[in-house]
């Protein structure tokens, strides 16, 4: 069995992926960014996840959760599922600690990023971007930017499955509860890539959506774009990835 975290995981895709993995017999981190939200993942942890405690619009606050998992038992997989769709937090928590996350933590052989089809509609520019969320920032690019990370990781990390994931527009707090996409499948292929053997979860460098690869924006395989993203991040938050 395998030991992944979900980060984000106090409710919405987040919770109904850790609840699934742990069913399943893995061993699960669970994430949540203040001890109130915690709360809520004390079902979980009473049924044996682990929990680590952090606010992802804080670097600080990232580096030690990953400084934390480092001490522990080695993940195999991260689930980057933490994620807003709106405000100053746009870039710090749906970008910013996905990339922190990868440079810092010691051994996963699987990573998954939670996308959105919203990504299509971003802009592969990285030029004025506010990556410390002094300013609200937009969804869509920050959905660009995760998936081109996850192409990045899949090229210049060759030992790591790496795999972006659009769930769909699901009834989340989030996603509302008029969206008219399945909950349930919305979850299903972030926990197959994290944790399967099937041959086809074994993929690297993929664009998903209900375990089926897609086409993303054509400049998520731009190795030009990947490699300025890259170094941009690193710049910004001083962490080699």
């Amino acid at each position: 069995m395998s030991r992944i975290l979900v980060t984000g995981s106090a409710d919405g895709l987040g919770r109904a992926a850790a609840d699934s993995l742990l069913s399943a017999g893995h061993h699960v981190v669970v994430h949540a960014r203040n001890r109130e939200r915690a709360a809520a993942l004390d079902g979980l942890v009473e049924r044996g996840a682990d929990l680590v405690v952090g606010d992802f619009t804080e670097r600080n606050a990232v580096v030690r959760v990953a400084a934390e998992l480092n001490e522990g038992k080695p993940l195999d997989a991260v689930i980057h599922n933490a994620g807003v769709w709106s405000g100053p937090a746009v870039m710090p928590v749906n970008i910013v600690a996905p990339y922190l996350l990868t440079a810092l933590l010691r051994g996963p052989r699987r990573a998954v990023y939670v996308s959105s089809g919203a990504h299509l509609s971003g802009r592969p520019s990285l030029s004025g971007v506010d990556w410390r969320g002094e300013k609200p920032g937009s969804y869509s690019d920050s959905k660009l930017f995760v998936t081109t990370l996850a192409a990045a990781v899949a090229r210049l990390r060759p030992g790591v499955l790496s795999n972006a994931v659009d769930p769909g527009w699901v009834p989340t707090k989030m996603g509302g509860p008029d969206a008219p996409d399945d909950l349930e499948l919305g979850h299903r292929t972030q926990e197959w890539l994290a944790s399967s053997n099937d041959a086809r979860a074994l993929f690297t460098g993929g664009y998903w959506y209900h375990g089926q690869l897609l086409e993303p924006h054509q400049a998520v395989h731009d190795e030009a774009f990947q490699d300025r993203l890259v170094r941009t991040l690193a710049e910004e938050t001083d962490t080699v990835f």
